[in-house]
């Protein structure tokens, strides 16, 4: 664990806290907690919200993860959604108002989400004895394993977005799959992965992506509103600086 998540874990154990269940349950870490301690927002936490940081979910799990054996970057994003609702409804309470727009008038309009009412999605898929999961590709008939990517993976990803120097099309679906694809009919190998991946029809791609989103541990973060011209649509509860910001 790196040292500053460290120190928090160890310093506020004994803070007020509550326990927080993980929608994986904790099947994709070491210590398989199904549940962790987390402590609640207090003013001293305000100069997080407030101050600006470069990674404010980060900085957060940092500080309020009160588990000496967890490592932030390990958590994989449905968790991290579900602590992140934690600290936001035992601070703020669970109305959310978001801003949508109205796809008939193109106007924008308020509404009010009640976020105690997020349901966590059911999780069956069964892990083998590397703690990877099984998906077969029907294009090109090969049988992978896979893991779901951790924060630290998804900061990676979203870094390379980032910083891309324009010049051709930055390598973000290939990335992905490189860091979830653990092997290949059985085969682990990095190179006989990497190769799979640069021939891989785009259906599989696709197939396989789409499979992941909808099978992977979390929150169900869709809700369904009506729009002020009658229409129902429907849109999903993002965690940008907005979120904690009432």
């Amino acid at each position: 664990m790196d040292n500053q998540s460290k120190d928090y874990g160890q310093e506020n154990f004994t803070l007020p806290h509550d326990v927080v269940q993980l929608p994986s349950q904790g099947v994709f870490y070491k210590n398989k907690k199904k549940a962790i301690k987390v402590g609640y927002l207090t003013a001293s936490d305000e100069n997080i919200l407030m101050g600006g940081a470069n990674d404010l979910t980060m900085s957060l799990l940092r500080a309020k993860i009160y588990e000496p054996d967890i490592k932030v970057e390990d958590l994989i994003e449905g968790d991290v959604e579900a602590i992140l609702i934690f600290l936001r409804n035992t601070a703020f309470g669970s109305e959310y108002t978001i801003t949508v727009t109205d796809p008939k008038t193109n106007e924008p309009f308020t509404v009010d989400i009640d976020l105690s009412e997020i349901k966590v999605k059911d999780f069956q898929l069964e892990e083998d004895s590397n703690g990877e999961y099984k998906y077969f590709m029907e294009k090109s008939k090969n049988e992978v394993s896979f893991t779901f990517l951790s924060l630290k993976q998804e900061k990676e990803i979203d870094e390379i977005r980032k910083s891309w120097n324009g010049n051709g099309v930055a390598p973000i679906i290939t990335k992905q799959l490189e860091m979830m694809i653990k092997s290949v009919n059985g085969n682990k190998d990095l190179m006989n992965i990497r190769n799979l991946i640069e021939t891989l029809p785009i259906k599989d791609s696709q197939s396989f992506r789409k499979f992941i989103n909808q099978v992977k541990p979390g929150l169900d973060l869709t809700q369904n509103v009506t729009t002020p011209s009658g229409e129902t649509i429907q849109v999903e509860i993002g965690f940008g600086v907005e979120f904690f910001r009432p």
